[in-house]
Parts: structure tokens; sequence; C-alpha cells
């Protein structure tokens, strides 16, 4: 078993009026090159941590194209929610949303973790401070808040024996989401979110012994990357 990682999908098949490529010309056909990438590495043991943005359906009902195409690609897929991720419920609903659909290659991480072979895949969407989207007073309860959604869910994963941390935004700018991760020994966090040119500094680096590192599907070629 091998565990990959992507983020970003943007997937829209059940709307419309939604083209990526006002990121670049990268973007064309992008669903194309996603899933012949996929099926050309991983197995069907294998487990797919997606970081967030996975569809921009609004509601559920919605997505169902997108989880169409991504139950097809082999694999377990493990998905946390990003800031895009508009349909995205309650644990309870999306668990029952899959059940209706046959989902079954797909899991949700929304309070929870989950563990594969003794490795904890932890996390949450995380939060980015200053984005002017909220007021002073709710940008710090939504950032607090997050935090202590990856606390939990860390602590769920605590007696693996190794965590695997996933959020969508780089959360390894910010020294309290750095001590969590510290005190739970996690050596590796991957996110999502930066598309575009962005500094490579920025995309992969190293922080008090962390492994931060993006896996935007644009930033890596539309290509899961290998993690562990």
């Amino acid at each position: 078993m091998a565990i990959w990682a992507i983020a970003d999908l943007h997937l829209s098949f059940g709307v419309v009026d939604k083209p990526m490529n006002v990121f670049g010309q990268n973007w064309d056909n992008y669903e194309e090159k996603i899933k012949a990438n996929w099926l050309e590495k991983i197995k069907p043991e294998d487990i797919v941590i997606l970081a967030g943005d996975f569809s921009w359906g609004m509601y559920l009902a919605q997505t169902k194209p997108d989880f169409d195409y991504l139950t097809k690609l082999p694999g377990k897929k493990v998905m946390i929610k990003g800031n895009h991720d508009y349909w995205w419920e309650t644990l309870s609903k999306m668990n029952k949303f899959k059940k209706e659909n046959n989902y079954e290659n797909i899991e949700f991480i929304h309070n929870t973790c989950v563990v594969v072979d003794d490795v904890a895949i932890c996390g949450t969407r995380g939060w980015e401070l200053g984005t002017e989207e909220l007021d002073e007073e709710q940008d710090k309860k939504v950032y607090a808040r997050e935090i202590e959604r990856l606390r939990r869910s860390l602590e769920l994963g605590k007696n693996a024996s190794k965590r695997i941390v996933v959020t969508h935004y780089n959360v390894g700018v910010y020294d309290e989401y750095i001590q969590l991760l510290k005190e739970y020994g996690v050596k590796l966090c991957i996110f999502g979110h930066l598309h575009g040119k962005v500094d490579k500094a920025k995309l992969d680096f190293e922080k008090e012994g962390i492994h931060f590192l993006c896996t935007a599907c644009d930033q890596i070629d539309f290509n899961p990357i290998k993690i562990s």
C-alpha cells in the first residue's frame, strides 16, 4: 500500500461556467490529465488524500457527477473540506449520500481521522488570517475553531505509530499550528489552495522539523504525488 496526495481538483461535471483555465492553459482538459496520471500510478489498495476544493457543486446533489468520476478511479480516497467546497455537509449527511450512491472507496475527515495500517490521516480545512472575508473578531474565532478541530482529529489518531496531517490552507505560517503538530509528533503536513505562479519556497518547505508540502493539482502538474 502506498499513500498519495493531490488537492484542488475543482471538478464541475455537475455545474457550468467554472473554467479553471483562467489560471493558465495548463488547466485545459485537466480532468483527463488527472485521470491518465492517476490510472498510471495508483493501485486499488493505495490511499489517495485529497486536500480540499474537490467540487464546484453548491449542494451534494450537484456533486454526484464529480463523485462518479472520482469513485471509478482506483484507491481509497480520504477527503477534507476546502474553502470552495460549499457542498460540504454534516458527516452524517455526507455518509448517507455516500451510502446511497455506493461510494465505498471514499472517506471524509470531519472532526475525525482515518487510520490505515497504523498510519493516522488527520486534518481539517484550517484558516488563513486577514483575508478580509470576515471581520477581525470572526476571523480569529474561525482560526481558533479550526485549530481545535485539528487537535480533535490528532487526538483520535494519537495511538497510531505515524500521523500525517492534511489541511487546505497552508498552516505552516502560523506558530499555533506548528506547535500543535509538534505536540503530536507530526512530520508531514500536506495542503492545497495555492494556484498559478507561487514562489516554490511557499509550496515545499520545512519548519521546526515538519515538512509542509503543497499538493494543489496545478502545482504538481495534475499528477498525484507519493508521500508514503
